[in-house]
């Protein structure tokens, strides 16, 4: 198979160019005329705002939000919202752009679109918490909206924050309106299945890869590096279809066991521990660098962007990469990934199952009626095989990676349905 080369880019770690990086190999294969190229690169709109909230002490602290949609050709713009200290414009771009690409690779009708805040909610109380996500809604309320621009929880925020921005909107609007996010509390309309939904996209592609690699899950081995929502449910899946689990991580540290780690006990002990593996006794502690070049079968990143780099891609022994986390290998590391025959089910791919979910949710909203859970991971799983065997076929048809194969048919996609609908 051949590898064609991703254009050089200044910033190796800007997750904004190495998405780019991707897009002009894939608008390359597709053979995008200009005018479209430039089109689908360019987000259509990027909304900055200033955000004053009264903190616990009484005093008043103004923080940074951001709203980016890349894209609305396929319909409604739909993105998390980041709480996070070192969230950018650039980044947001990024993952915005990510969004127009796994909602095509998917064929769900969505647009892509990302937000964030830059604050550090773990020193914040749930009250300074929710006057920031209601100032944020209130900046936000005419680019939000259930036809417009759909957003869900993202690094930092949950079910919770989403309940108050819903709130928030339904109070602007005169009348409760459940659809305008996703990932709410059951309650609010929230769907049966989302919690687990990225975490069991990522088993049923690792698992679709492992037959396609005709390797035994039974006799696999597995390092799951990110122990979150996302990490935690996808090593926990993967332990019930047989393989071993020999490593887990978070922001605390990494664990090692040769035999398998107990997910269920690492899960007990996250639980009594304030959310954090901290003191976990199930196995050796090693740092995340020892964990992502650990000799495993299956390697699932599932913590942050660019963790798998030019820095370390060479040492990566593992057969097989699924991608749980959004850019965990930045776009210079992609050749040397490839060049080691390593498969790699790409982010916009593998972590789908959560924006499919959010979909069903929103349909769900829309109707007024609830679906079972095995009704919607029924759907879930058949959804995300089909991506997955076209971009396994669109890899093999033009001999290329897993990867560029998502961005070529993502893109195309987007690019068929931007020619039909036609502009200026």
């Amino acid at each position: 198979m051949s590898y064609i080369e991703p254009a050089p880019i200044k910033d190796k770690e800007n997750p904004f160019e190495s998405m780019m990086a991707r897009f002009r190999v894939a608008a390359e294969i597709l053979g995008l005329d200009n005018e479209t190229y430039e089109v689908l690169k360019s987000p259509a709109k990027q909304v900055i705002v200033s955000l004053p909230v009264t903190m616990d002490s009484g005093q008043k602290k103004v923080f940074t939000g951001f709203r980016v949609i890349h894209s609305n050709v396929l319909g409604p713009s739909k993105g998390g919202i980041r709480f996070a200290e070192d969230v950018s414009l650039d980044e947001v771009k990024a993952l915005a752009a990510w969004m127009t690409w796994k909602c095509a690779v998917v064929d769900i009708p969505y647009g892509g679109a990302k937000g964030g805040v830059i604050c550090n909610p773990r020193q914040m109380s749930a009250g300074e918490i929710e006057r920031l996500m209601r100032a944020y809604t209130s900046a936000m309320i005419d680019v939000i909206g259930p036809d417009q621009d759909i957003p869900a929880p993202d690094m930092g925020t949950g079910p919770r924050e989403m309940a108050w921005m819903m709130d928030e909107y339904s109070n602007a609007m005169g009348k409760t309106i459940n659809a305008v996010v996703t990932g709410k509390p059951l309650v609010l309309g929230g769907s049966l299945g989302r919690v687990e939904a990225t975490g069991r996209g990522v088993m049923v592609t690792a698992l679709t890869a492992m037959q396609k690699m005709k390797m035994n899950p039974v006799n696999a081995t597995c390092a799951v590096q990110g122990f979150g929502n996302v990490g935690s449910f996808a090593a926990s899946l993967l332990e019930e279809r047989g393989l071993k689990i020999c490593a887990i991580s978070d922001h605390t540290g990494a664990w090692w066991n040769e035999k398998g780690i107990d997910i269920a006990k690492a899960l007990e002990h996250r639980q009594k521990n304030n959310g954090v593996l901290a003191g976990f006794t199930g196995g050796d502690l090693i740092d995340n660098e020892q964990l992502l070049q650990s000799k495993v079968d299956v390697l699932v990143p599932a913590a942050v962007e660019d963790v798998i780099t030019v820095h370390n891609a060479d040492k990566i022994q593992a057969k097989l990469i699924v991608e749980g986390a959004n850019g965990p290998t930045s776009a210079s590391a992609d050749s040397i990934i490839y060049d080691k025959g390593i498969v790699v089910v790409p982010d916009i791919l593998a972590n789908a199952g959560g924006v499919t979910v959010s979909y069903f949710e929103w349909v769900q909203n829309r109707l007024g009626y609830k679906w079972t859970a095995e009704r919607v991971n029924r759907r879930s799983d058949r959804i995300m095989n089909t991506a997955f065997e076209n971009v396994y076929a669109t890899a093999k048809k033009h001999n290329i990676s897993l990867r560029l194969a998502a961005y070529v048919v993502s893109i195309g996609k987007v690019a068929e349905t931007y020619k039909f609908r036609g502009r200026f």
